[in-house]
């Protein structure tokens, strides 16, 4: 926008020095009103027709989903160790409520720091026919574990 506005104003200076080199005739001043009004919409109408090719260039961009998202890294081996697998949370018969419980067997196979959950977060519970055992999730998050679905 700056610089079109410079523009202009260069352009009206040059035109005001071609004219007053000249000796002045009737008529001069209208010309250079009606010259500078022409420049001035032709300014507009090059403008306008930028800004629509933009607008159509944006609308293209967007209907064609170039959109990349942004390349998601490994997280550290020291940050990804609190991330708990969620194929293991599973329903539970004969907790209260029928409860999703992280199974051990199932995070000794899937979860390579098994051995290192706290043991306080480790439960049992009789299901109607014999003892169960099993990890309390909001135990675990309370410890800066969290359930993923990316394993």
């Amino acid at each position: 926008m700056h610089r079109k506005f410079i523009a202009l104003i260069v352009t009206t200076a040059i035109l005001v020095t071609g004219f007053s080199a000249a000796p002045a005739r009737a008529g001069d001043a209208e010309k250079l009103l009606g010259g500078l009004a022409a420049l001035a919409i032709l300014g507009v109408a090059v403008n306008e027709h930028n800004k629509r090719k933009k607008r159509r260039h944006q609308d293209v961009t967007r209907n064609n989903h170039s959109y990349q998202p942004p390349v998601t890294r490994p997280l550290p081996s020291h940050v990804a160790r609190y991330d708990l697998p969620a194929r293991c949370l599973k329903p539970m018969k004969g907790y209260p409520g029928n409860s999703a419980l992280l199974k051990p067997k199932c995070l000794s196979k899937h979860y390579r720091h098994a051995n290192s959950l706290p043991q306080y977060c480790k439960i049992s519970f009789w299901n109607g026919q014999r003892t169960k055992q099993a990890y309390e999730p909001r135990c675990l998050r309370q410890q800066g574990y969290r359930v993923v679905h990316n394993y």
